[in-house]
Formats: structure tokens, C-alpha cells, sequence
């Protein structure tokens, strides 16, 4: 037997057989449904040999049978009809277990949210995406799905989305081009540290999605619930379905702040604050002014996450504030990092750690942040350092900056497009899909192993620009990503190190040395990040003028 667990009260088999019910019954089932029809094969027991061995170990019995590739809206109430009236834990089986999942998929359809019964069915070894049309219309089957075409799909309208949708427009302004994001608002997010620092004020990070969206793309307001490669489809919320020839990725990463348990419940709140959330930057700096001693931790959580020298960037702004008021002294910086290291490419270590010294903060390597008490102010941490023993380790603040848990978004990870981990499976160079051919993806969602950050969606975007373009005309990809990524560490207020690397912490410094030494703070940096880079952001890159991002074309030696 091959059982496989749905939920606490339901598993899935492949086909049993008579002999086995005394082990089910030992192993806790209370009741068996068999989903496979009678003389499916010459070896199939029938249903009723096994409803008499289930009688025997004193086994409640339901036979629902489907035929292969009918599953009827009928047959998956009845199924929930037969969970909700049979004792728990039920074992439904068929030829293979996948009839039994989609009857449960189907059912539940009106009570859990799709990705969560994706995922459920997923971790049981089974893969519901050809019904996900179905569980999105409530476990019916669809019969007015409002179907739209179009040339190229966009799922995502951040810093990636509307930058390629702007530089796709351009190299081919007859395009049909549809862009999906549900958001009302865009956001400036690289900003967000410079608001947690008094620099910015948080309207200066925000513009309506409207206003952005380009010239001649559609935007369907609303959120993808899953996808059908196999078919070019994508499933909307409300069971709507959106097709396309071409599917370019880029909804982003999903902030879990749940992961962390009682986060949730105090941010905002207690001293517990993040500059990865719009409405919480401000709070940043309302603790920063605020605090004149005691400890103050600063959280980073296991990679993969964006700008990933965001929390320590917000360690040294708060330091740097702290200084010039005369009260660094009394205060007891902590940063708390899951990882090993300051920073991952060591050419910038040297720099950043003489403001570790400056600032008198205390590195604690291995330190994941899994509970905070906010009203006791009490952050719980798992050490995990090599070749030792993990153990749980308190900490006691005054103000805290988190950095939640990233991952891929749920819609995503339970999709045909994600790896193991959950993330877009692409070319690293074309960021073209390992096996969907008409699907690419940029920004945080991909898998490919650069640093997540707008700067590389800047870079990334006319890549796959100019590879959909020549896909349309029949070509191979022309243009290849090397992994550039930016992260400009606010060391203080007045000095940025610029960290400029791609693929394999190689450095990729846009500027001369004279000009810029991205190793070495320096205030030409800061003056880059202030007055520079948001106009390039919404007045170049979010409208397809590639200023120093046009795309590295594909050698006969590259291909």
C-alpha cells in the first residue's frame, strides 16, 4: 500500500486490495471510499470484495465510481457529501490516487482557497493544475469562462512587469499585450529604506498603477489564482480565462511574515517595525528619533530574499541617526543574520564591517528570528551554526527591524511553472522556461541565482524584451543576463558603498573608478540613490528607455 495524506481526515491510495484492511484499520482509518469503477483490469478486486473485508474490521464503505477523465460536478459533491458523513480519517481510493485528489480538490473548492488545495494536493505527490479552472469557478465546471487572446501575456505589474511590457511595446508597437496585477498602487520599494531614515517621505515612493500602466497595453485588474501552460492559459480569480501566445512572469516574492510566529500581531506595534512594508518605513524612524538607549535588533532571514542589504542597510542608517544625537553609546545594536556572512560578495566585506566597528554592533551569525513577544519585547531565535547542535536563544529589545521570511508567491509555487523550491524555472541567460518554450520570467519570482533586486529587473527586462521579440520572428534568443545586480549600502547618511556584481559575485561596476569606487563609500553614491535613481526608475525604466541597461547579445561562443 502506498497511502498518501491529503489532510488530517482524508488520504489517497492507489488501488488496495482485500488483505489490506486489517492494516488500515490498525493504522486508525475509520472509513474507505472507492472512486474506481468495477472491471477497470483483470486484477482490480471489485468494490464489493472490499466492502465486505472493510465490514469485517468493522469499516464504514462508500462507493463513488468515476470513469478516467469524467469527473462530474455531481460525483465531486457527493464526494463531500460522503467526508462530511463518514467517520474520519477516511482512505478514498482509485487506480493511482489522482480521481480521489480531484474529488476532493473539487469539493472543497467552495471552502478552501485555491492555491492552498493545489498545494495540499501537490505535497501528496498529485498535480491539480488541470482542474484549477474547475476548483477557481467553485468546483463546477466552467460554462461561461469570458475568454481573452492575446499576443503576449505579462503576469505582474511591478519594477519587471511594466518595464517590459514598456520596452516589448517599443521594439514591437503592434503587439497585443495584456498586463494582470490587481494593485491599485505601485510602489517605489528601493525607496522604502531612505523613508525608514527621514530621507524620503513615503508619498514619494507611491504612484497610482493607472498612471504607469503603458500606452496601448491592457490592464486586467485582478489576480491570477493558476495556470495552464499545456493550454497558454492563465486562470483569473472568478474563473475567467485569460490566453495568450506568449507568457512573460513577474509578480514578485511573497513577504511571509507569518512564518515568524507572533509577528504578524505586533508589527507596527511594540518597537517591531520593517522597512519592507509601505506603512511601516515611517514607523522605522518614529522608533529611530524615539529611542535614546537600550537594544535594538535588526533581523535578515535565510536567503533567498530582496536587496538583500536591506536590513543591514537599515542597521546603519539607525546607527549613523544615533551618532549624531550623541546616543550610539548607549545603545546595543544587534544584527541577527540566519547566514554566515555580512555581505555575499567579499570585495564589499571590508567597507561594510569598518561601519560594523563604527556603530559598536554585534554580529550574530546563524541567528534566525522564529518568535517575537512584542508586548514583553522578546525576540526568539534559532542558532544553527555548522557542525554544531541547532538551539533557541532569547533576546530582549527595545526596538526591532525585521526582515520577514521571502518566498515565492503561493499561485506560483503550486504551479507546472516552479522548481523544487518554488520559484519560475528559467535559463539563467535567456531567462526563457526550462520547458515551456513560450514562457519567460524576470524579477524576484525566477530562480536564477542573481541577487533580487530592482536594478537587475532593469537589466533583465530588455532581455526578455528583445528574446519574445525574436521568438515572434522565428529566431533564437539574441540576448543573454549576466546576473547584474545593484544593492546600495547606505553606510550613513551622506555615503553609499555600491555593491555592482553579477553571476558569481563577479564585480560589474557601471562607473570609473574616479567617479565611483562601489568598494569604498562614497558620497557621489548617496547622490546616485537620492537625486538620481528614482527619475530613472519611473521616467526611463518603467517606460522602455534602457539607460545603461541595454541587453548583452548572444555570441556564437554563448550559445
Amino acid at each position: 500500500m502506498e497511502i498518501r495524506k491529503i489532510t488530517e481526515g482524508l488520504s489517497v491510495s492507489p488501488q488496495i486490495v482485500a488483505a489490506d484492511l486489517p492494516a488500515l484499520k490498525a493504522a486508525g482509518f475509520r472509513a474507505i471510499i472507492c472512486n474506481r469503477p468495477d472491471a477497470e483490469a483483470g486484477d482490480q478486486p471489485g468494490h464489493e470484495e472490499i466492502r465486505d473485508a472493510a465490514a469485517a474490521e468493522g469499516l464504514e464503505f462508500r462507493f463513488l465510481p468515476v470513469t478516467p477523465g469524467i469527473v462530474t460536478d455531481d460525483t465531486a459533491t457527493a464526494f463531500g457529501a460522503a467526508l462530511t458523513e463518514l467517520p474520519g480519517p477516511v482512505l478514498a481510493y482509485c487506480r493511482t490516487g489522482t480521481r480521489s485528489t480531484t474529488l476532493w480538490s473539487l469539493s472543497e473548492a467552495p471552502h478552501r482557497p485555491l492555491p492552498e488545495i493545489l498545494a495540499l494536493a501537490k505535497q501528496a505527490g498529485y498535480d491539480m493544475n488541470g482542474v484549477a479552472r474547475r476548483i477557481a469557478n467553485g468546483g463546477k465546471t466552467p460554462t461561461d469562462t469570458g475568454d481573452a487572446k492575446f499576443d503576449v501575456v505579462i503576469v505582474g505589474a511591478g519594477a519587471g512587469g511594466i518595464a517590459v511590457a514598456s520596452s516589448l511595446k517599443a521594439r514591437k508597437p503592434g503587439l497585443d499585450i495584456a498586463l494582470i496585477d490587481p494593485a491599485d498602487i505601485h510602489y517605489y520599494q528601493p525607496g522604502w529604506t531612505m523613508v525608514g531614515s527621514g530621507v524620503f517621505t513615503p508619498d514619494e515612493t507611491a504612484k497610482t498603477m493607472g498612471s504607469l500602466i503603458p500606452k496601448g497595453v491592457h490592464w486586467i485588474k485582478s489576480a491570477v489564482a493558476a495556470f495552464e501552460p499545456k493550454d497558454n492559459a492563465v486562470v483569473l480569480d472568478g474563473c475567467r480565462v485569460v490566453k495568450y501566445d506568449r507568457l512573460i512572469v513577474c509578480p514578485g516574492l511573497k513577504l511571509d511574515w507569518g512564518a515568524v510566529e507572533g509577528l504578524e500581531e505586533t508589527l507596527g506595534r511594540n518597537g517591531v517595525t520593517s522597512n519592507y512594508r509601505y506603512d511601516l518605513a515611517p514607523y522605522t524612524w518614529e522608533l529611530v528619533k524615539g529611542l535614546k538607549e537600550g537594544r535594538a535588533i535588526f533581523t535578515q532571514p535565510p536567503m533567498p530574499i530582496k536587496c538583500a542589504g536591506a536590513p543591514q542597510k537599515a542597521m546603519y542608517l539607525s546607527g549613523d541617526a544615533w551618532a549624531r544625537r550623541g546616543v550610539l553609546k548607549d545603545i546595543d545594536i544587534h544584527f541577527a543574520n540566519a547566514g554566515g556572512v555580512l555581505f555575499g560578495v567579499k570585495d564589499y566585506v571590508p567597507a561594510l564591517e569598518s561601519y560594523v566597528e563604527k556603530y559598536g554592533a554585534r554580529l550574530d551569525f546563524f541567528h534566525n528570528l522564529i518568535a517575537v513577544d512584542g508586548p514583553a519585547k522578546k525576540a526568539t531565535f534559532r542558532v544553527a551554526a555548522p557542525e554544531t547542535e541547532p538551539t533557541t536563544v532569547e533576546m530582549e529589545f527595545d526596538m526591532m527591524h525585521v526582515c520577514p521570511p521571502q518566498v515565492a508567491p503561493d499561485f506560483i509555487r503550486v504551479s507546472p511553472l516552479a522548481d523544487a523550491a518554488g520559484w519560475v524555472d528559467v535559463d539563467q541567460a535567456t531567462l526563457r522556461h526550462k520547458t515551456f518554450d513560450n514562457v519567460w520570467s524576470l524579477g524576484d519570482v525566477m530562480n536564477a541565482p542573481n541577487a533580487k533586486t530592482a536594478a537587475a529587473a532593469r537589466i533583465q527586462a530588455p532581455v526578455v524584451a528583445e528574446n519574445v521579440a525574436a521568438d515572434i520572428d522565428g529566431k533564437s534568443p539574441v540576448a543573454q543576463y549576466d546576473g547584474y545586480g545593484s544593492c546600495p549600502l547606505t553606510v550613513e547618511r551622506g555615503k553609499i558603498v555600491l555593491a555592482e556584481f553579477g553571476y558569481g559575485g563577479a564585480l560589474k561596476p557601471s562607473f570609473p573608478k574616479w567617479v565611483i569606487d562601489g568598494t569604498k563609500p562614497s558620497r557621489a553614491a548617496w547622490l546616485l540613490k537620492e537625486k538620481m535613481l528614482p527619475p530613472i526608475y519611473w521616467k526611463a525604466m518603467l517606460r522602455g528607455k534602457e539607460w545603461m541597461a541595454k541587453p548583452e547579445k548572444i555570441t556564437a561562443s554563448g550559445q
